[in-house]
């Protein structure tokens, strides 16, 4: 695998040999000092650039970045619709294990691209000083956000919701109807409470990363261990037995935010605890539950 020193020489040479290339950024994880550097980071770089159709009309360019194992264009599918308007991007792993994400933006842009950041960027190139301010690379708008009392409600209140959606799902025999609102809505809903305890504890001053992937760090071991067992959704019972454990690290995490930050804990918990109890015991029976 080429090294970090490697890829980033060749990306930045290409581009100040190519006049198009009027400025080149970097984006994401390797601008982020909090973030440890591994072989599976991306290279995400963004070329801002005179003409976009003289590089989107033949891929040849991008061969001197190396071979290439698969490549995607976002921008030229149809059955995902593009979502970044004017500009083009090109995710390409390559056969030595790197991964670049280059995209292209109109130079007319520039303005548009870093009123829109999310404050991880850096600038490695900038041949007409169109960059007048430093930029130094935050992850700011990723740290964990003390939630106001409405918020901290709104979240009690989608959870349980949404939970009476999986009994439903489990009761009437609907298993990915169930699997999906637990996986999809109740269980974020989890991860953003812990989140916020661990918020309330440390100070809301850092991010917990993309999809919480750091928040093991910050769970005690058998709280941790409780939440991916809730992955285990390969039966009716164990999605049942899941489901109870996310009432009870929910309920155990919002009660002592709801503590902390001086908030009403909602009264509807015990009342959708009891109905799911009902509909569980109907669907196991008092055998199968374990």
């Amino acid at each position: 695998m080429r090294s970090e020193s490697e890829m980033m020489k060749m990306l930045i040479n290409f581009a100040g040999n190519d006049e198009r290339i009027r400025l080149v950024t970097l984006e994401g994880s390797r601008t982020n000092k909090n973030i440890p550097p591994d072989a599976f980071q991306d290279y995400d770089i963004s070329y801002f650039v005179t003409d976009m159709d003289s590089f989107k009309e033949d891929d040849g360019w991008l061969d001197l970045f190396g071979k290439r194992i698969m490549m995607q264009k976002p921008e030229d599918m149809e059955l995902f619709p593009p979502e970044l308007g004017n500009w083009f991007s090109y995710l390409i792993l390559f056969e030595d294990g790197n991964k670049l994400d280059v995209t292209l933006i109109p130079i007319n842009e520039v303005e548009d691209y870093f009123s829109s950041s999310d404050g991880l960027v850096e600038v490695l190139l900038d041949k007409d000083s169109l960059i007048k301010d430093d930029v130094i690379p935050s992850d700011r708008k990723y740290w964990i956000k003390e939630p106001t009392a409405r918020e901290f409600d709104d979240c009690c209140n989608e959870f349980w919701m949404v939970s009476t959606y999986v009994v439903k799902g489990l009761a009437r025999g609907e298993t990915l109807f169930a699997i999906d609102h637990l996986h999809e809505i109740a269980r974020p809903n989890l991860l953003r409470m812990m989140s916020w305890k661990i918020g309330s504890e440390r100070g809301f001053t850092f991010s917990l990363g993309k999809n919480y992937k750091f928040i093991n760090h910050y769970l005690p071991k058998y709280d941790w261990e409780a939440l991916l067992s809730t992955y285990n959704q390969n039966s009716t019972k164990n999605i049942w037995k899941a489901l109870f454990t996310c009432y009870d690290l929910f309920r155990n995490y919002s009660k002592e935010v709801a503590e902390t930050l001086s908030f009403p804990y909602p009264e509807y918990d015990s009342a959708i605890t009891k109905f799911t109890l009902g509909h569980r015991d109907r669907n196991l029976g008092p055998v199968d539950q374990g």
